[in-house]
């Protein structure tokens, strides 16, 4: 069989190289995503054509074309590329990769590419090393990153180089790729004679998170084994067999992990309990830390719904204590019914806005003093309980202060109403008038 012939070949040593290393792409028009830095007409790809590039930091997630890009930098411009491990290289051995790169410079014209992989690593010495030659054109630095450079990357570093953002890559993107590779019968999976429905391939594409490594790491588990049972076709019995589940780009420590937090709050107070499920699935489906879950949805219940719906906080509340008993699994369950509710339950800040202003006005010097009859000795004070409906006509400021403005959903309706009929302050201008 074709398959068998292939891995027992004189050259099967080229096909213990994994796919995704075979396929990388050789030019930039065989480049996938990143349209936004590369695409024809855009400043990096014009540079790149033009002979230049500059000193730069990739950062992105895995798989989403970082290394590849370093590489085809130095080939589009003709300059030798040196790579450098950002933990193990010693002052020595960036000295002799100066030596190498300025010996590049005089023989090509050209300053060489010093490559750095997870670059902030990157201790002091090593870029007081580099940093006069980076400074002076003698070598161009490029470095890439899972890591938010603005955070971990030594500012002194970061300030004399570009920052470009990789994404992950669009299905679309990725079917480009899975189709290549299956088809090319050089590097790719072609002298296997398997082939695929473009379903199938969507499949694995969206199964893959974005990451092209992955998609080119699951066709070629799924074709290699569809091939070896001596199969021409890819089956969705192979694939489900082969793949796994969906590769997810998160963990607890993560930009995702704070991006997918924030598109929960977000959706629970735009009022969508589709959307607010979903991204609490992904939260839970990345183990994701349950009591900073249960922690923000109390704050959302108080900050954004409020007094719309006092029970919201009620709910978020004994959704943490549920959560903190029984854990997962059930514990989706609990949050789930949360979240529900508190998607869908009417909308207030009011009470948000009322402690924020009262504080405000506390930091900007307004210090009143307690009025007589609230202090201890009780002198003058009327006790409420003792008049009709509780309540009595008295002062609880020295001055007038409107900091509460309620809102005009679910219960607040009725707050403000009792409120406009115990004080005139929480009347409008018409109502006031009406009254005198």
């Amino acid at each position: 069989m074709a398959s068998e012939k292939l891995f027992e070949s004189e050259d099967s040593l080229n096909f213990e190289t994994p796919l995704a290393e075979r396929m990388r792409p050789r030019t930039l028009d065989e480049y996938a995503g990143q349209s936004h830095i590369l695409a024809p007409g855009k400043a990096l790809r014009r540079m790149l054509e033009g002979g230049k590039t500059p000193s730069c930091i990739l950062y992105g997630p895995p798989g989403v074309g970082k290394t590849t890009l370093v590489r085809l930098m130095a080939r589009v411009t003709g300059r030798e590329l040196l790579e450098i491990n950002a933990v193990s290289a010693k002052v020595e051995t960036l000295r002799d990769l100066l030596d190498r790169a300025k010996k590049s410079r005089d023989s090509s014209g050209r300053s060489a590419i010093a490559f750095v992989d997870e670059i902030y690593h990157f201790n002091s010495k090593q870029q007081n090393v580099l940093l006069p030659a980076v400074e002076k054109g003698d070598l161009i630095l490029i470095g890439t990153t899972t890591e938010n450079p603005w955070f971990e990357i030594n500012k002194t570093l970061l300030s004399r180089m570009v920052v470009y953002t990789l994404e992950p890559l669009k299905t679309e993107e990725l079917l480009t790729l899975l189709e290549r590779a299956l088809n090319d019968r050089e590097r790719g999976l072609g002298l296997l004679g398997v082939s695929a429905d473009r379903g199938l391939l969507e499949r694995i594409a969206a199964l893959s998170g974005g990451d092209a490594r992955q998609a080119l790491t699951r066709l070629e588990t799924s074709v290699s084994a569809a091939a070896m049972g001596g199969g021409s076709v890819l089956t969705e019995e192979i694939v489900a067999q082969s793949v796994g589940g969906a590769i997810q780009r998160y963990d607890r420590n993560s930009n995702d992990h704070y991006a997918v937090i924030s598109a929960l709050i977000k959706s629970l107070r735009g009022s969508d309990p589709d959307a607010a499920l979903y991204w609490l699935a992904r939260m839970l489906e990345a183990g994701d830390d349950l009591r900073f879950i249960t922690r923000r949805l109390c704050i959302l219940a108080a900050e954004d719904v409020g007094l719309a719906d006092p029970m919201a906080l009620v709910i978020a509340q004994n959704a943490a204590a549920a959560v903190d008993r029984v854990g997962m699994p059930e514990a989706s369950l609990i949050l789930g019914e949360a979240v529900v509710y508190l998607a869908s339950a009417p909308k207030s800040n009011s009470a948000y806005l009322a402690i924020n202003a009262a504080m405000r006005s506390v930091r900007e010097g307004d210090l009143m003093e307690v009025p007589r009859h609230l202090r201890n000795d009780g002198e003058g004070y009327v006790y409420p309980h003792d008049s009709p409906g509780h309540w009595a006509p008295q002062a609880y400021l020295p001055e007038v202060r409107r900091f509460y403005f309620p809102g005009k959903l679910g219960a607040e309706q009725r707050i403000e109403e009792r409120l406009k009929r115990l004080w005139k302050r929480f009347s409008t201008e018409e109502e006031a008038k009406e009254e005198k």
